[in-house]
């Protein structure tokens, strides 16, 4: 099927560790004010530095409250010719999690608030959409259902897509990062020569998909996928995924490497990660692009983060400020050009990177307006 319309980003708003709307994550991720703290109610044997909700306030309150804001951004009054995207990493397991320490046993767990359907299960008490479907790819999941609403609407099938990419924190998946060895007890440091690991967080983010754009919105240009199947929870060292997603979302949106003014790194502040999507980089782009992970601010929010970080991009787009590499002292890799200082600087396009576990990967490229 050919494709037939342009697709927009028209509308979006966001929850996480870094703000609770998406001024304050911005203005936090420009000014290097990280969210991130150490946390001890979930293991009494380790201190991670990890990411939680700045306001108190149940995951499925924020679901709805923010899914309200977002008719409110657009003058909605329904989303009934809407198709809903979710991307999420564990769905419902912070329920399921809540239910067995309550009764140390499985027998009162409701599917439907466990699966990863659990977050279209609950935004669908309160309202109506055309349709919906869920993806649950680990950290590249809400990034998928993006380019999965670039798709379907670019190829006429839909005329709106509201994505949402939501997780929240578990004692399933702290415990699960620890035993990899990959959490650090202080905000990351992605793609420094000291960096010693990863900081687990939570995040829910809302896009509105359009056909047809609006003021102050940012188009979707392009979108690639890979998977390398390389290792369970390794890329290819020499970034072989990486640089085939980024590839194949360049060839789709039919732009240059040259084209691209500011790349949004996948930046987990892991060994394996950082070293490889370095390479990927500088293997197409040299040292010529500006480079910079936001996940020091925000921490790694699964699969929220292609979501969340999708926002942070189409704001470089539209505020024309490039986001710091906070708290980066020495770069392990220096083909690649990572930005130290926040600075102001008019790009006409953006990748945003997102890799997971299995080698599953998937770049997507943001326009300006024009």
């Amino acid at each position: 099927m050919t494709t037939k319309n342009r697709v927009y980003l028209t509308a979006s708003t966001s929850l996480s560790c870094a703000g609770e709307n998406n001024q304050i994550l911005f203005d936090n991720v420009i000014n290097g004010v990280t969210g991130i703290v150490k946390d001890t109610n979930y293991f009494s044997s380790a201190t991670p530095a990890i990411g939680k909700f700045t306001q108190n306030h149940t995951f499925h309150e924020a679901l709805i409250s923010q899914c309200q804001h977002i008719l409110g951004l657009r003058q909605l009054d329904d989303f009934s010719d809407t198709l809903l995207i979710v991307g999420s990493s564990v769905g419902g397991m912070a329920e399921t999690e809540k239910r067995f320490f309550a009764d140390k046993n499985y027998t009162k767990i409701d599917p439907d608030l466990h699966n990863i359907h659990t977050i279209a299960y609950i935004l669908k008490q309160h309202f109506d959409f055309y349709d919906d479907i869920s993806f649950s790819t680990a950290c590249t999941s809400s990034a998928n259902a993006i380019g999965y609403a670039y798709e379907v609407l670019s190829k006429g099938l839909y005329k709106r897509a509201l994505v949402v990419g939501a997780d929240t924190l578990t004692h399933t998946t702290i415990g699960g990062f620890l035993s990899l060895g990959v959490l650090s007890s202080a905000p990351c440091k992605p793609f420094d020569i000291s960096r010693d690991g990863m900081n687990v967080a939570e995040a829910i983010a809302y896009l509105l998909i359009e056909t047809e754009p609006q003021q102050n919105c940012v188009e979707i240009k392009g979108v690639g996928y890979s998977s390398d199947a390389y290792h369970m929870t390794h890329p290819h060292p020499e970034g072989l995924g990486a640089i085939a997603a980024i590839s194949s979302a360049l060839q789709s949106a039919n732009l240059d490497a040259k084209d691209i003014g500011y790349i949004n790194a996948h930046g987990t502040g892991t060994i394996a990660n950082d070293k490889a999507e370095a390479y990927a980089i500088a293997s197409l782009f040299g040292a010529h692009c500006p480079v910079s992970s936001t996940k020091a601010i925000t921490g790694h929010t699964l699969g929220a983060a292609g979501a969340l970080e999708a926002i942070i991009s189409s704001l470089v787009l539209t505020k024309g400020i490039l986001p710091q590499n906070t708290f980066l002292e020495e770069a392990e890799n220096k083909h690649i050009s990572l930005i130290s200082e926040s600075k102001r600087s008019s790009v006409s396009y953006v990748l945003s990177n997102s890799f997971a576990f299995g080698g599953n990967n998937c770049s997507l490229i943001f326009g300006a307006l024009e």
